[in-house]
């Protein structure tokens, strides 16, 4: 079955950032000649205005995702063989704007302002994922000028309220993976839930979400950044500082009551004394102990007593991606507004290389995302973003 032609308004090729192989950034390789997808049927072809930048981006190019090994160099491989093949565009959360359809999906589509809903579903289940891939690793994603993508992962949302770069910093890896993390561990208002990693696109996204459904957020953080994150909706920051005290830091903040449920996006030895806040004293718990990880920033390595999780009934979850429900839930939010994009700067496509080494020696001052704007979009959707000075 053959795809209509493009417009005339869409050219025969675009910039893109192509992703030639495992290793440093060198190998993102900035192209002005990379063929423009065509949509094929069910799906619509998006002009990309902005993509947000994921800690997966960098993981998934330097390999970092071992599941066998501790220092294989791979991507992950939940199908049974790796799906990163190169070339690759990367790039996962998109916004962007139809300007063309495939077969079976109505014209009308056309000059909608949209969000991708970022995962490549395994099949039509909408609760349920157990496969997780997405745009961007398993197929072709928003570094680029146009990305053909399934019309019904596309969501319009109009809010005009939200500029295109802000709506990408709201991009289903960071959203969808926070609160699939609650829902995996049933987060339910009234609950006390500690948010490690609080400053990032994740951290920053699960404070909002905690407060949506009523639930009380704990961020673990620098002081040099709790007073955005009070502003966000934190309870109290706490400061990762040191280990030995960290405990009881965290009871004091919560006036002594333990932590409900743990949201670690840090891992290594971090991670056993977050379940300490939950174990400190189980005479006052109403539910069991709950701790959903979906990141290892502070190391891939944990050691921890399995006597302690299984006498204190502590349940683990494993989080990566989510659902379609979950998906539509955090759409029908944005548009409504009740969920706000923690915007960090944005960077021109062409530029990604001093993103990424932005992006990995980010200091203080860093809350939220970075998006990355093609550079034909750069003064409409990412030169009020640039760092101070890069306009």
């Amino acid at each position: 079955m053959g795809t209509a032609p493009l417009p005339d308004t869409v050219p025969d090729t675009m910039a893109a950032m192509v992703l030639t192989g495992h290793g440093g950034i060198d190998k993102l390789v900035y192209r002005q000649d990379v063929p423009t997808p065509q949509p094929g049927p069910g799906e619509v072809l998006v002009q990309v205005t902005a993509t947000a930048k994921n800690n997966t981006d960098r993981k998934a190019r330097e390999g970092l995702y071992p599941t066998k090994e501790k220092g294989e160099v791979t991507s992950f491989a939940m199908g049974g063989e790796a799906t990163l093949t190169f070339p690759r565009i990367q790039g996962a959360d998109v916004a962007g704007r139809v300007v063309a359809v495939g077969e079976g999906v109505d014209a009308g589509r056309i000059g909608e302002r949209g969000l991708l809903d970022f995962n490549l579903y395994p099949d039509a289940r909408r609760d349920l994922n157990l496969l997780p891939d997405y745009y961007g690793h398993g197929a072709d994603g928003g570094f680029a000028e146009y990305v053909a993508v399934p019309s019904d992962q596309f969501h319009h949302v109009p809010n005009p309220q939200l500029a295109d770069a802000e709506l990408a910093a709201m991009g289903m890896c960071s959203y969808q993976t926070a609160y699939h993390m609650m829902t995996s561990a049933r987060v339910s208002a009234g609950e006390r839930v500690l948010v490690t990693g609080a400053s990032g696109g994740v951290g920053t996204a699960l404070i909002q979400l905690c407060r949506i459904v009523g639930a009380i957020p704990y961020a673990v953080s620098q002081p040099e950044k709790a007073e955005a994150l009070l502003a966000l909706g934190a309870e109290a920051v706490i400061d990762r500082g040191d280990l030995s005290t960290f405990v009881e830091r965290t009871l004091s903040a919560t006036g002594g009551a333990p932590i409900d449920a743990v949201m670690d996006l840090v891992g290594g030895e971090m991670t056993d004394r977050f379940i300490d806040t939950m174990i400190a004293d189980m005479k006052a718990r109403s539910t069991y102990p709950r701790l959903s990880i979906a990141g290892a920033s502070g190391g891939n390595l944990s050691e921890i007593m399995w006597t302690r999780i299984y006498l204190y009934q502590v349940q683990l979850f494993g989080v990566s991606h989510g659902t379609r429900e979950e998906a539509e839930q955090l759409v029908a939010w944005i548009r409504d507004g009740q969920l706000k994009p923690v915007l960090h700067a944005a960077f021109k496509l062409s530029e990604l290389h001093e993103a990424e080494r932005y992006f990995v020696a980010r200091g203080s001052n860093y809350l939220g995302k970075i998006v990355i704007v093609p550079d034909s979009q750069w003064d409409a959707h990412g030169a009020r973003f640039a760092l101070e000075g890069e306009a």
